[in-house]
């Protein structure tokens, strides 16, 4: 394996940075799509916790996305087999995938443009699909570039239009949104004061052990059927992160239960990728069809190209977004939410222009 003895190639250094970016996604997009999930009314109470839990994420969420954006764009450019093989097989979920992007995207931005029940509740129930079908989608797509899809030898899908519905597939998009969900609780425990906080906390201590169930069947199901050595370490702080995420939750030690929350969805995912490698798609026909990173990357002066644009690339992206987390750190309360209004009213203003 080349993560012991010998230096490691282009190949296998890009895997590790494609599985950085997704790990970095999970981790942060996570709990602000859970987030948008928590903003019906099975946790906020009125408008104004609603417009209290958007807040929170307001200044992230789009800087969040961008993990996405260059998780996909590297699988594009460094493994173009892999990136073909795994989105052709799963043509309609990502299809849906984008679809709730953008009107959760929307969604975000317009909510507050106009001051009618009618508008904000329709915005608010795009925020709430949008943000479970995002979770669900990408949940499932990981799932199955883990577990694999019907390869042919071109590394062409076998199948219809569901061949890629599987449980494994059900099974990992169940854990992304069950994950979302508890580390929204994390965060917004940690972001917000008052009533809320306190009711975020005391939901995160009831729903965290059956939130992270799924994720922790898909770590377990990977060690059993590939595992390696890094990776049996990778899962083994991964599980005790939860548990000590779950006593930091009783304890109403916010800042700690999130920080646990991230240890263990980082270590979680660490662990499937470190059980996948070699391989970067396998095939469920014939482990002679498996695509690895030896066989679906690019060409080593493109990965060498690549490599030279990620050493100023990837520093940018984290000072910027560590700069954004650090500048928005506060907590918020409803009391530093304003009153609703219409933008068009705006323009009334003496001062408007």
């Amino acid at each position: 394996m080349e993560f012991f003895g010998s230096a490691p190639t282009l190949p296998t250094v890009w895997f590790v940075v494609v599985g950085f970016f997704w790990i970095g996604y999970i981790a942060l997009d996570g709990f602000d799509l859970g987030v948008g999930m928590l903003m019906s009314g099975l946790f906020a109470r009125n408008e104004k916790e609603r417009r209290l839990l958007l807040n929170t994420i307001g200044p992230v969420w789009d800087g969040n996305e961008v993990w996405l954006v260059t998780a996909g764009a590297s699988m594009f450019a460094a493994f173009p087999m892999w990136y073909a093989g795994l989105f052709s097989g799963i043509y309609l979920p990502l299809v849906f995938t984008l679809l709730a992007l953008i009107f959760r995207a929307v969604a975000i931005e317009y909510r507050g443009k106009k001051n009618t029940e009618r508008w904000v509740k329709g915005w608010t129930l795009a925020m709430n699909i949008g943000s479970f079908l995002i979770a669900f989608f990408i949940g499932a797509a990981l799932a199955i570039t883990a577990t694999g899809l019907p390869l042919n030898a071109n590394g062409d899908r076998v199948g219809g239009a569901f061949s890629w519905l599987s449980l494994p597939a059900i099974i990992g998009g169940l854990a992304f949104v069950g994950f979302a969900i508890v580390h929204a609780l994390a965060f917004v425990a940690l972001k917000t004061d008052g009533e809320i906080r306190v009711r975020a906390r005391k939901a995160l201590v009831r729903l965290l052990p059956v939130g992270v169930l799924p994720l922790l069947v898909a770590i377990i199901y990977m060690q059993i059927t590939s595992a390696s050595v890094l990776s049996l370490v990778a899962s083994v702080i991964s599980v005790v992160a939860v548990v000590v995420a779950w006593a930091f939750a009783r304890a109403a030690r916010e800042g700690k239960t999130f920080a646990s929350m991230m240890v263990f969805i980082i270590f979680g995912m660490l662990s499937i990728f470190l059980a996948l490698f070699p391989n970067v798609l396998p095939s469920t026909l014939d482990a002679a069809n498996n695509l690895t990173v030896a066989n679906a990357s690019s060409s080593p002066y493109t990965l060498g190209l690549m490599s030279v644009v990620a050493c100023f690339g990837i520093p940018v992206l984290l000072i910027y977004q560590s700069w954004t987390y650090w500048v928005f750190r506060k907590r918020l309360s409803v009391h530093s939410i304003p009153e609703a209004h219409d933008a068009a009213d705006l323009a009334t203003l003496p001062n408007a222009r």
